[in-house]
């Protein structure tokens, strides 16, 4: 199979891992997806110790690791946590603590696609959602762009996803409907340490 198909499937099977994980600690799956991580681990292990030439496909690989492996120490650490009965990282809305992100890779410059809406509005330091269920990887993108920000400011503890993706979605329908917006750019705004969301209307 093609590096590239192999980065695509790992990509995907990544964001169904950090579903199913959601799904056990909220109490909806009774045991912790073993399958879907052993999947994942195999992509990740079969690449890492081969020589990827190709520049972009080399970089998004590194990325994706590591993406992974932040992960999976989030997981275990609670999955501990919850075998001992004790409460991780209860702080206003379910607020998870994340470990330390591990050393970005320096990016490599390659071709990149033509850039869609919401690429087109992150380029100004903004994150386009104009339909908050189907807007799945802006509310993403802008999910950890707020988790670093607050890692940044010194905050040690930040929302969980389901949270988060719920706020967003509220905000969004209500400036729709009370503006008659088409769409909202959503930016992040540091002041006094504080990380804060602000909203810009997209008629």
């Amino acid at each position: 199979m093609p590096l590239q198909d192999d980065l695509d499937r790992l990509e995907v099977t990544i964001r169904q891992l950090q579903v199913k994980w959601e799904l056990f600690f909220n109490g909806q799956e009774k045991k912790p997806p073993s399958e879907i991580q052993a999947q994942v681990e195999t992509l990740v292990r079969r690449y890492a110790n081969a020589e990827i030439r190709n520049n972009g496909e080399r970089f998004r690989y590194q990325g994706l690791a590591a993406r992974y492996t932040a992960f999976n120490e989030l997981w275990q650490k609670k999955l501990r946590a919850r075998e001992e009965g004790k409460a991780f990282g209860v702080h206003g809305l379910r607020a998870e603590r994340l470990p330390p992100p591990p050393p970005a890779p320096v990016p490599v410059p390659a071709p990149a696609p033509p850039p869609s809406r919401a690429v087109a509005a992150a380029a100004a330091g903004e994150v386009r959602v104009s339909d908050p269920s189907r807007d799945t990887a802006a509310v993403r993108e802008l999910y950890e762009r707020f988790v670093e920000e607050r890692r940044r400011a010194g905050e040690k503890t930040a929302p969980a996803f389901d949270s988060f993706r719920d706020l967003i979605g509220k905000q969004t329908e209500k400036i729709r409907s009370e503006k008659g917006a088409a769409a909202v750019d959503f930016r992040l705004e540091t002041r006094d340490g504080k990380v804060s969301l602000k909203a810009r209307i997209v008629k």
